[in-house]
């Protein structure tokens, strides 16, 4: 007997009648995957790690364009006694053969720190300083030469494709401490290379992608402070809500509502959290000078760092800092002078932060990551040349805090820092080594996706111990 023509019948009734055989199946397992995922009670609870922490949160220091390794962190005296002499490089920017290319001495000396003495460069004077609170990753490793690759993979561990951030992972892993703020928090003048995708969610629940702040007066300009018309609001978002949620729970599977329903109950809440996180009216006078900051002064990666320090203490999970502006980035091709103004903005601020946070207890808890996309190639093609190509083979990083070894460099490259020599370190095991400082598994943190289970580093990754306190 026929069914009478007025019964509503659902998209995914139909889809699931006219399916057969194994294609009933598969639909069936990703339909079963949606409703899952959208029916969380909510994604943004604080969650359990996978075993005990011994960072809570991160502050994440990204220097777009590729910082010169053996410029900064990674000392090579033969390569300055080599300046001008000339090495064949094979497969050199990705194209097949054997290329003469001339090294080129780093223009800055390098001097040890702290009581450790890890030698970093007159690059980071103030950095330097704080040396024996820093483990340098002097062993990194990428998978590509390029901007748009390179960024992309150091933020989704994903080198072609997109996929979700690191800061979106370590959101939907542990959720957030703050209902009023967003878990993941981004600062930056502008994107990095890769754009928006460095802070996206991609598949995973869009209240984990991160927030961008803009430096300025009015950092989020559509969020004031509630004052009279709190109630008033509060009504009409009730009302709001209540349509979303008779709506969603018709379409369980739509994820797109369900992050916009997110969405509009975390505004509401910053509305009184967030000026207070973005004002620095109360921060002494002494504070403010860590950071290089002028009172009254709310661009600049000193604000960047004060104010990451306040988000840090607010509850914020993940909280990214990018040196994008009018300065440009470190991508210096023709001159590595540029490096200078751009060293000279960040290393202060950068120094002042790991000073704030251990004076106030919270570097204890509280990872400090500092990379870039890739470094920069020891030699250059022409003799005498100023600047430095891309070079993804070998490049420094460093970790600060949150439960990692302070004073000591792990990994090591050759003699002239063209190659890993010791205990190379990929992004993926970068990305394993800070998940594992949160308490979370990289292999257990994962996310099934059109039938398959995801992961920030993919398949592969091991964790560093040797960082590890």
């Amino acid at each position: 007997m026929s069914e009478p023509y007025d019964r509503m019948i659902s998209r995914r009734e139909i889809l699931a009648r006219a399916s057969g055989g194994f294609g009933a199946i598969a639909l069936a397992g990703l339909l079963a995957e949606q409703q899952a995922a959208a029916s969380t009670a909510d994604p943004l609870a604080p969650q359990p790690p996978h075993f005990v922490p011994k960072a809570k949160r991160v502050i994440f220091l990204y220097m777009t364009g590729g910082v010169s390794h053996v410029d900064s962190f990674d000392p090579k005296p033969l390569l300055m006694a080599g300046h001008g002499k000339s090495i064949t490089v094979d497969n050199w920017q990705g194209k097949k053969g054997a290329f003469q290319r001339f090294f080129k001495r780093p223009n800055w000396e390098f001097r040890p720190g702290g009581r450790c003495g890890t030698e970093i460069s007159d690059l980071f004077p103030h950095v330097r300083d704080r040396a024996d609170d820093l483990c340098v990753v002097r062993s990194m490793s990428s998978d590509h030469t390029n901007h748009y690759e390179g960024t992309l993979g150091m933020h989704t561990g994903s080198f072609t494709f997109a996929r979700p951030s690191i800061g979106a992972w370590v959101s939907y892993g542990l959720g957030t401490e703050n209902r009023n703020l967003p878990s993941f928090m981004v600062i930056a003048p502008a994107a990095p290379y890769a754009g928006t995708q460095t802070w996206a969610a991609d598949f995973l629940p869009g209240c984990h992608q991160g927030t961008q702040v803009v430096p300025g007066p009015t950092p989020i300009p559509n969020v004031r402070p509630l004052i009279s018309v709190e109630a008033r609001q509060k009504r009409e978002l009730d009302l709001i809500a209540r349509a979303d949620r008779r709506h969603l729970a018709e379409r369980p599977a739509d994820a797109a509502l369900e992050a916009r329903i997110r969405s509009f109950e975390t505004a509401f809440g910053m509305q009184n959290e967030a000026p207070q996180a973005f004002d620095l009216s109360g921060e002494s006078d002494t504070t403010l000078a860590l950071y290089g900051l002028e009172r009254g002064q709310t661009t600049g990666f000193g604000w960047q760092c004060l104010v990451a320090r306040r988000l840090a203490e607010r509850g914020v999970r993940f909280v990214e800092l990018i040196d994008t502006g009018s300065s440009g980035n470190w991508d210096s091709h023709g001159d590595m002078q540029d490096h200078a103004s751009l060293a000279k903005k960040v290393d202060r601020p950068i120094a002042g932060l790991l000073t704030d946070l251990k004076q106030r207890g919270l570097l204890e808890d509280t990872l400090v990551v500092w990379t870039t996309e890739f470094g920069r190639t020891p030699y250059h093609e022409q003799a005498g040349h100023a600047g430095r190509e891309h070079h993804h083979q070998a490049f420094s990083s460093w970790l600060a805090g949150g439960g990692v070894k302070g004073g000591i460099v792990h990994g090591a490259t050759d003699d002239y820092g063209v190659a890993v020599a010791r205990d190379r370190v990929h992004v993926h095991d970068f990305h394993a080594t800070i998940l594992h400082l949160l308490g979370l598994d990289h292999e257990r943190l994962t996310f099934r996706h059109v039938g398959r289970d995801y992961r920030l580093t993919d398949v592969s990754g091991e964790v560093v111990k040797d960082v590890i306190a």
